[in-house]
C-alpha cells in the first residue's frame, strides 16, 4: 500500500513529465510559421519560467478530479487528457500572473524576479502573456476537437478568464498602490474580489473541466459543484490574507506585504468593520504605507480589534458550512463527495 504522501509525490511527478511534451508542441507551432531562431529561444525560455515553477495544485486537481470521478475504469488517455486539461490552468495561471506583476509593479515571483523584471524582457512580457493564453486554444484543438464536449471546454476557459479579469479590475480600482482610500473598501467588495479573482478559475475550473471530460451533461451536478466550490475558493483566500498577516513567514515561504501594499484583504475589512472612530485614523494614517513602523501599528491595532478570534470563528464556521453543502450533495446527478472533501481535507486549519 502507497502512502498517500509517496503516492501524491508520484502524481506530481507524472504531471510534470508531460510538461517538456506540451512545450515542444508549443515551439512546433512557431516552426510551422518558420519564426525566426531567436523568437523560437525566447519563446522557449519564456514558457519554462512561467508555466511550471508553482505549486501546481490547480492542474494536479484535474487528475485527481477525474480519478475520483472514473475510479478503476479511468484508462492511461483518462489521465493523459486530464492532464493536459491540468497543464492548460497552468498556463493560464501563468498568463494572471505575467500580466498581474506588471500591474502590481512586483519584484519577485515564486522566489525569482518577475518575468518583465528579467534583464532584456520588460514590456515584452505584455505579448508574451498573450502568447501563454493562445496556448490553451491550440492545445483544446490538438487534444480535444474530435470530443463531444470540446465547446464546453473553450466556453468554459473563456468565461472563467472573464471572470477572473473583472475581480482583478475591482481588485486594481479598489486599491491602488499608490492611492490609499479605505472608503473604496468593504466586506462585501472583498468577496466579489476573491470570488472572481480567484475562487473560479482556482477551484471551480479544475473540477469542472473533469466533470466534462468524464461526460457528465447534468446541470444540476455542475450548480451543485459551483455551489461548493465557490465558498471554497473564498475560504482558502482568506485564509490566504490571514496567513500574510499571521503566518510564519519561515512555513509560509514569503514575507506578507498585504499592508504595506493597500491590499483590500479580508483583515483591513473586518477592521473597519470594528473599528470606531480613533482606531479608525490609526487605519487611514498607516494602511498601505510602506514604512515598517505603520504597518507595525497597523498589525497591533488588528490585534487590539482581536481580529485572530473573528478569523478562528470565520474558520469555524466556513468549515461547517462547507461540510454541510457537502452532506447535502445528490451524488445521482453524477459527481461525488469525495471531490470536495479532498479539497476541505488539503486546505482546512493549513498553516502556508
Amino acid at each position: 500500500m502507497v502512502s498517500a504522501g509517496l503516492q501524491k509525490e508520484e502524481n506530481r511527478k507524472a504531471f510534470l513529465e508531460v510538461f517538456p511534451t506540451l512545450a515542444e508542441e508549443v515551439l512546433a507551432e512557431l516552426r510551422k510559421y518558420n519564426m525566426p531562431e531567436d523568437a523560437y529561444e525566447w519563446t522557449k525560455k519564456m514558457l519554462y519560467y512561467n508555466v511550471p515553477g508553482g505549486k501546481l495544485n490547480r492542474g494536479i486537481s484535474v487528475v485527481d478530479t477525474v480519478r475520483i470521478l472514473k475510479g478503476d475504469s479511468a484508462t492511461e488517455d483518462d489521465i493523459f487528457k486530464a492532464t493536459v486539461l491540468g497543464w492548460l490552468i497552468e498556463f493560464l495561471q501563468a498568463f494572471f500572473l505575467v500580466s498581474d506583476d506588471i500591474m502590481d509593479a512586483s519584484i519577485t515571483r515564486r522566489g525569482q524576479p518577475c518575468w518583465y523584471k528579467t534583464e532584456g524582457v520588460g514590456m515584452v512580457a505584455i505579448n508574451d502573456a498573450f502568447i501563454l493564453e493562445s496556448c490553451i486554444y491550440i492545445f483544446l484543438k490538438k487534444y480535444f476537437k474530435k470530443t463531444d464536449y470540446y465547446i464546453e471546454l473553450v466556453e468554459l476557459f473563456h468565461e472563467v478568464t472573464f471572470q477572473t479579469e473583472l475581480g482583478q479590475l475591482c481588485d486594481l480600482i479598489t486599491a491602488p498602490e499608490d492611492n490609499v482610500d479605505l472608503s473604496k473598501f468593504s466586506i462585501k467588495k472583498h468577496q466579489f474580489i476573491v470570488i472572481y479573482k480567484t475562487a473560479y478559475y482556482s477551484f471551480y475550473l479544475p473540477v469542472a473541466l473533469a466533470m466534462h471530460m468524464v461526460g457528465i451533461k447534468n446541470e444540476e451536478a455542475f450548480k451543485q459543484s459551483h455551489d461548493i466550490l465557490i465558498p471554497l475558493g473564498e475560504y482558502f483566500q482568506v485564509q490566504d490574507d490571514y496567513l500574510d498577516c499571521f503566518g510564519a513567514p519561515e512555513v509560509i515561504g514569503k514575507i506578507g506585504t498585504d499592508i504595506m501594499d493597500n491590499k483590500c484583504s479580508w483583515l483591513i475589512n473586518q477592521a473597519l468593520d470594528k473599528a470606531n472612530e480613533d482606531q479608525r485614523k490609526v487605519l487611514d494614517d498607516n494602511y498601505g504605507k510602506k514604512d515598517a513602523e505603520c504597518e507595525a501599528k497597523v498589525k497591533q491595532l488588528y490585534n487590539d480589534l482581536d481580529i485572530k478570534a473573528v478569523y478562528k470563528k470565520y474558520e469555524k464556521d466556513s468549515f461547517d458550512d462547507l461540510n454541510a453543502l457537502i452532506d447535502k450533495l445528490d451524488e445521482s446527478v453524477g459527481v461525488k463527495k469525495m471531490v470536495f472533501t479532498e479539497f476541505m481535507d488539503k486546505i482546512y486549519k493549513r498553516t502556508k
